[in-house]
C-alpha cells in the first residue's frame, strides 16, 4: 500500500500573531514553525497502517526551502521518502493543483491530510485535489480501517457520526480522533536528519486569489459590571447596543 501525507508548515499555536507592513503577509521574525496539528493526526494513522498492514510513506509539502526542517520533523514520526514542490502556498487550488498533478504519477492508495491548516482554516485543498483526481473525498474523517481494496472509515457530521465504506484510493482529511498523536523518537529524528526530500518545480499556474489585506480582530473591550438590583441599568446599557 502506498500513502501520500500532505503536511502545511504552519505557525505553532502559541505565537503572538504579527503582519508585515503592507498587511499582506506573516510577520514571521521569531515564530516557531510546525507540522500542523490536524496534519499529525494523519502522519499518525499513516504510522499505524504502516506498523499493521505495511505501507510505503510519502511526505509532501508545498513550499520553499524554509519548510524543510517541518518536512524533518513529519519524517522524524513516519516517512520512508519526503517531497516539496517548490513554491509558495498562496491560493488553495494552486496547492491542490501542484499536489494532484505530483499524485498522477504514482499510484497512491491514500491521500491524507489535516481538516485544514490552522492558519488559513480553508478546508479546502484536499477536495480540490480528490476532484483534480478524480477520487472519492472523505473529510473530517475520525476512523479508517483497511482490508484489502477496501477502507471503512467514519467521520463527524452534523450531530452525529456516519460509517462510510469505500473502495481504494480515495482522499481524506484528518479529524482528532483519527489517531492519538505520536512523538518521534530518537531513531526516527536522526534518520530524518539525512533522509533527503525531493525537490519538485511546480506546475506553471496562476494564483486565483490575492490577500488584500490582513488585520487583527478588535481588541476585547472591558466588562461592566452590575449589582443585582440595577436591572433598569441593565436595560439601558442593552437598549442603547441594540440588543432589545
Amino acid at each position: 500500500m502506498k500513502i501520500l501525507v500532505c503536511i502545511s508548515h504552519v505557525p505553532d499555536t502559541t505565537t503572538k500573531i504579527q503582519f508585515d507592513a503592507e498587511g499582506k503577509a506573516l510577520n514571521k521574525a521569531g515564530v516557531t514553525f510546525i507540522v500542523c496539528p490536524y496534519d499529525e493526526f494523519a502522519l499518525s494513522r499513516a504510522a499505524e497502517l504502516k506498523e499493521k498492514q505495511g505501507a510505503n510513506i510519502t511526505i509532501l509539502c508545498v513550499g520553499k526551502a524554509e519548510v524543510d526542517p517541518t518536512i524533518r520533523k513529519a519524517i522524524a514520526i513516519v516517512g520512508d521518502q519526503a517531497v516539496r514542490i517548490d513554491a509558495e502556498p498562496l491560493d488553495a487550488f494552486f496547492v491542490a493543483k501542484q499536489i494532484a498533478e505530483y499524485a498522477k504519477t504514482q499510484s497512491f492508495d491514500l491521500i491524507m491530510f489535516g481538516k485544514e491548516s490552522i492558519d488559513f482554516n480553508g478546508s479546502q485543498v484536499s477536495g480540490m485535489v480528490a476532484e483534480l483526481l478524480d477520487l472519492p473525498d472523505i473529510s473530517f474523517a475520525t476512523s479508517i480501517d483497511i482490508n484489502g481494496n477496501t477502507a471503512t472509515l467514519t467521520r463527524e457530521i452534523d450531530g452525529g457520526k456516519e460509517e462510510i465504506v469505500c473502495d481504494l484510493p480515495l482522499v481524506l482529511s484528518a479529524q482528532k480522533g483519527l489517531a492519538e498523536w505520536r512523538i518521534a523518537n530518537v531513531k526516527g529524528i536522526m534518520a530524518a536528519r539525512t533522509k533527503p526530500i525531493q525537490v519538485i518545480t511546480p506546475v506553471d499556474i496562476p494564483y486565483y486569489t490575492q490577500t488584500i489585506k490582513l488585520t487583527q480582530p478588535p481588541a476585547k473591550q472591558g466588562c461592566i459590571y452590575l449589582k443585582p438590583d440595577e436591572t433598569d441599568k441593565l436595560v439601558q446599557i442593552l437598549s442603547e447596543k441594540g440588543a432589545l
